[in-house]
């Protein structure tokens, strides 16, 4: 490739944007040309995301559509939808946005579902695409290659848990360090607004699956990082689930299947996924470790743009994990 790809950031002062320029500022083919944040216009990016001191000398500032060639939306749920109706965007700029507004399938819904392990053929044809949720991502790629094979017969089981971070950067009663540290709590119980488009893509994959997800949400008292464990009925043995699991994700870089019950640090500031198996009396467990501003959100967006722009997957997402 022998030119830059021009990005804009739209609402650029939270935790999803700044992952975006930590991984964009040394993207061999990105050029951040603008990045847009109403409550901090003018101001160095550096005065809100400290971590970059250094790394760049831009300023938040709005963005001229004529000079950018995508646009990642980092605003809240319900305000890209807005952005996208009020902003007058040429249709030769691509479009990722991280909110859940354009994630389910309406028939006016013009955005790709930006999965790459179930949508990467279409992603890759795409203009506009709506980027995953972080629970949603990690309970999928622990349920494709089921829905793929058909075999989703019975109810699904879920618990996940997740960092603070998850929740984002506006401080709450429930992220508030003195709340979070020592505690882990339920939330949304059978009710998660990443539900939709779970069943969405598992029925996309086997069309007749009808049975419930039953997904218990926890609130973690670490950072970041997604724990999710699943399990649901199986009639195969470890063997033939680790057939099916390896066979499905073999052209995916970032899906591993491990042999050791893995730790979430294995993950952190990385956009890997890690599973792990197990069969117990006739269930299948699932184990999925992810982290969720990275695979769950910017990391993934950033794969998703390497796929729009025809570049290897892995371009720029060279990551090391925590590890420590």
């Amino acid at each position: 490739m022998d030119y830059k790809i021009n990005v804009g950031i739209v609402g650029g002062a939270g935790y999803t944007a700044g992952e975006l320029l930590r991984i964009l500022l040394f993207h061999p083919y990105a050029n951040i040309t603008h990045i847009q944040s109403s409550s901090n216009d003018g101001k160095p990016v550096t005065s809100v995301h400290k971590d970059l001191i250094g790394e760049t000398d831009l300023c938040f500032s709005d963005i001229d559509m004529q000079h950018v060639d995508v646009i990642f939306l980092c605003m809240g749920h319900g305000k890209s939808k807005i952005y996208v109706e009020q902003t007058e965007i040429p249709c030769n700029v691509k479009i990722i946005d991280l909110s859940h507004d354009f994630r389910l399938k309406t028939k006016d819904n013009k955005f790709i579902y930006g999965l790459p392990e179930l949508n990467r053929p279409a992603i890759k044809e795409a203009n506009y695409i709506a980027n995953p949720g972080c629970f949603a991502t990690g309970i999928q790629l622990a349920l494709l290659p089921l829905a793929h094979a058909q075999l989703l017969k019975e109810d699904v089981h879920i618990q996940a848990i997740t960092g603070s971070t998850g929740a984002g950067q506006a401080p709450s009663r429930t992220s508030h360090f003195s709340w979070r540290n020592g505690n882990v709590s339920v939330y949304k119980a059978f009710s998660h607004q990443h539900l939709g488009e779970i069943g969405e893509s598992l029925k996309q994959l086997q069309p007749d699956f009808d049975k419930h997800i039953n997904f218990i949400p926890i609130r973690g008292n670490h950072t970041r990082g997604i724990f999710v464990s699943a399990y649901t009925q199986y009639s195969g043995n470890i063997e033939s689930a680790k057939k099916l699991y390896r066979e499905y994700y073999k052209t995916h870089p970032f899906v591993h299947i491990t042999e050791e019950n893995p730790d979430l640090k294995q993950v952190v500031n990385t956009n890997k996924a890690v599973l792990y198996l197990e069969v117990h009396q006739g269930k299948l467990m699932i184990l999925s470790c992810t982290d969720n501003l990275l695979k769950g959100a910017s990391g993934q967006a950033v794969q998703n743009m390497n796929l729009l722009f025809s570049l290897d997957e892995f371009t720029g997402l060279h990551l090391k994990p925590v590890v420590f």
